[in-house]
């Protein structure tokens, strides 16, 4: 049947269902005019069916039957869908329009029955009105007069209800009565009946505001009372500033309380007496608490109860509802000052408290303590908008943690002071039987070097805890910046590497006045300075810089500053070691030569001891400089040095005959003269880091005094040669310890 239905009908409807579900119709001259397309409104079939066949293989129209079955099927199914859905619909809309009609139905007699009521009302209204129109002023006059007489009796009553609430205690509720007449006694007061009962309202009221400041001034009222005694003395026009400042010196009692409690724990922690008398407390309260306890106690009690006065003076003062700004202002005012007093003697007490945290040795408690003190200033802050504390509180904190790092400086201080009296001992005790040479200097360098850097590893890490994540004011810029920058880096390590400096340099100065140094410590502290100069000042700016994450380059010490510093110092310490090595030799040569008659002197038959003990002492030197420095580098020595020594050979005195005394001699001594001064030596110059230049620096400090004095003495025969003979002594042995052995 569905085949035989016209085309038209069919397109008409199709079109009617692409309006509904707002499809565009297709437009001339687009692709939809295409008779082949199969989903255009010009399609034709026949046209589509000789196409196909025409351009395609037998396969493929099979394939394209099959495609345009499945598609057949799929459309099917979906106008199933859509008719069931629309059905469905249909259905819906028909019942709710049913449901709709019968509403309708009720609302219109709902309607009229409201018409009619209203209609009788209106009737109604104007039966009374026309009833009551030639009575209504009477009525107006009468209604005003009863008015009139209520008020007049409340006045009559007015004296007996307030002593009533007085003898009641309902405070307010008398000043409630007394604020609703006392414009109209006031205004009234001229007359007879009523000025005997404004004058009764007054006595009471008098009497009501005299309970009321007692009850005000009463150490065990409440906040909720003092607060109510305010609003009401307010209310009965009592001086606002008189008022405020009761209140405050109310509130200063039990402040000063808590405020008394601090400066008793102080004076506990300080070692000061505390009189039994005073202090009547059972035996555990007189243990101090410590730093975070104290802090807490302060916290807790001293500026909690100050925050309630600031919320109770804000609640009494500042928060009424008022037309006076003068009475804002002057009530503000007071309160500042008030809690400005306070707070200063609070940072006084804190301050003195953390000063005395000065011998503990871990930072975590005050830390802790300092942290909870600055989070409540904070607090403090935001309750009264108009103050700063957090300045002063940062303060305190930046001070105490300055304090901290100076103690541990003088800590650093003297354990390097300890570092080197046990290197004293060290070198001063008596050498164990059966063990030969001195002390091991490497083993007393590596031991002062390990302790020092330790000691500084332990400090950096006990002050590491003021910067820590979970530290309110370790994260404030202005806290963190000059803590970590001017305390940590200059107050602390630049100044302790700098005393070290300055300690090994006084080693170096004045000497006689501070005893006898031993020379070996000058060695060692040479050596110390260079190898900071060389590594371990480099390496403790490092690990500084990375656990305090110093950021400021701007006006700090630089590390090559330092560096050079060390260089000097050890340069200066090495350079005294010379020198005392040097008049050590020098005084025994000195006195061999001065004590001795030179011209009356026997012939020599071996070298003197004192020449000996020379070679032995420089020895001695020699293998104790060796223990801390490098060899260093010698100059080739001279292919005359045996021609020149072999003339004065002591390998067989014995056969020799004795000494002539010719004029050869003398033009050889003369030509040496002659030549020493030609070729003149710096004696006192700065030595190089090496053995063989600090024992270059040794000799000839030696061998100029050897000189000096042999040039002061007059000789005989016998003694020039003996001095010839000493001469080629130390020539023999000597040359081997310069590095030049011109």
């Amino acid at each position: 049947m569905e085949n035989d239905e016209d085309p038209d009908v069919k397109r008409k409807r199709h079109g009617m269902l692409k309006m509904y579900y707002g499809m565009e119709e297709d437009k001339p001259g687009s692709a939809s005019l295409d008779p082949s397309d199969i989903n255009g409104a010009h399609f034709k079939p026949n046209y589509f069916l000789s196409k196909l066949i025409k351009e395609k293989s037998l396969t493929e129209l099979m394939d394209k039957e099959n495609e345009m079955v499945k598609q057949i099927r799929a459309l099917d199914s979906d106008m199933q869908t859509l008719v069931y859905e629309n059905y469905n619909k249909f259905i819906s809309a028909t019942d709710t329009i049913r449901k709709m009609k019968n509403d309708f139905k009720k609302m219109e007699d709902e309607m009229d029955h409201l018409a009619s009521n209203m209609a009788a009302i209106t009737e109604f209204s104007a039966r009374i009105s026309d009833t009551l129109q030639d009575r209504r002023q009477q009525i107006s006059k009468l209604s005003g007069v009863h008015s009139l007489l209520k008020k007049l009796q409340f006045l009559f009553e007015l004296p007996a209800r307030l002593k009533k609430c007085i003898e009641m205690k309902a405070y307010s509720q008398a000043v409630r009565y007394y604020t609703k007449a006392r414009r109209v006694l006031h205004q009234y007061q001229h007359m007879p009946s009523f000025q005997g009962i404004n004058e009764d309202c007054n006595s009471i009221i008098q009497e009501l505001c005299q309970k009321l400041r007692e009850q005000f001034k009463d150490k065990e009222s409440s906040p909720k009372q003092l607060a109510e005694c305010v609003d009401l003395l307010l209310q009965l026009n009592e001086p606002a500033e008189v008022l405020c400042e009761e209140f405050l010196a109310h509130a200063r009692q039990k402040i000063d309380v808590d405020l008394s409690e601090l400066d008793r724990q102080i004076r506990l922690q300080s070692g000061e007496p505390i009189h039994a008398d005073v202090d009547k407390r059972p035996s555990e309260a007189i243990i101090p608490m410590d730093i975070l306890e104290f802090v807490d106690s302060g916290c807790n009690g001293y500026l909690s109860n100050i925050c309630l006065v600031i919320a109770s003076y804000n609640d009494m003062f500042l928060n009424r509802q008022q037309d006076d700004e003068n009475m804002d202002a002057m009530a503000l005012r007071k309160l500042v000052s008030f809690v400005n007093d306070l707070m200063e003697q609070y940072f006084f007490y804190v301050q003195r408290r953390v000063q005395l945290e000065k011998e503990t040795g871990d930072n975590t408690i005050l830390v802790r303590a300092l942290d909870r003190f600055h989070r409540r200033l904070q607090a403090m802050n935001k309750l009264l908008p108009d103050t700063d504390f957090s300045r002063a509180g940062t303060e305190i904190v930046s001070k105490a943690a300055k304090d901290r790092v100076a103690h541990y400086l003088q800590t650093l201080k003297q354990h390097f002071s300890d570092s080197l009296t046990d290197i004293r001992q060290s070198l001063a005790s008596p050498k164990l039987i059966g063990k030969r040479g001195g002390p091991n200097l490497p083993d007393l360098l590596n031991t002062a070097e390990t302790a020092i850097l330790d000691q500084v590893k332990s400090v950096l890490s006990n002050v590491q805890a003021f910067i820590a994540t979970d530290i309110t004011f370790a994260m404030k810029p202005y806290f963190r910046g000059p803590f970590c920058t001017h305390d940590v880096r200059e107050g602390l390590l630049v100044a302790f590497l700098q005393h070290i400096n300055t300690v090994c340099q006084d080693f170096c100065e004045g000497s006689a006045e501070k005893g006898s140094v031993p020379p070996a410590l000058l060695l060692i502290l040479s050596r110390l300075c260079a190898n900071f100069e060389t590594q371990i000042i480099t390496y403790l700016f490092s690990l500084t810089e990375e656990q305090f994450l110093l950021e400021e380059r701007n006006s700090i010490t630089s590390v090559s500053e330092l560096c050079n510093q060390a260089k000097a110092t050890a340069q200066k310490c090495l350079n005294h070691y010379v020198r005392v090595q040097g008049l050590a030799i020098s005084q025994m040569l000195r006195k061999s030569v001065e004590t001795r008659d030179w011209l009356n002197t026997i012939e020599p038959r071996n070298v003197r001891a004192v020449m000996k003990r020379v070679v032995e002492d420089i020895t001695a030197i020699d293998s104790q400089v060796g223990q801390l420095y490098e060899e260093g580098v010698r100059k080739e020595r001279s292919s005359d040095s045996s021609r020149r020594t072999h003339p004065y050979s002591l390998t067989n005195p014995q056969k020799r005959g004795p000494w002539n005394f010719t004029p050869s001699i003398d033009n050889s001594l003369m030509s040496n003269i002659q030549k020493l001064f030609s070729e003149k030596i710096e004696i006192f110059s700065a030595v190089e880091f090496s053995k063989v230049s600090v024992l270059t620096g040794i000799i000839k400090i030696s061998l100029k005094t050897f000189m000096e004095c042999v040039r002061l003495r007059t000789f005989g025969r016998y003694g020039l040669q003996q001095i010839q003979v000493d001469t080629h002594y130390l020539q023999l042995y000597l040359w081997k310890f310069v590095s030049d052995e011109k």
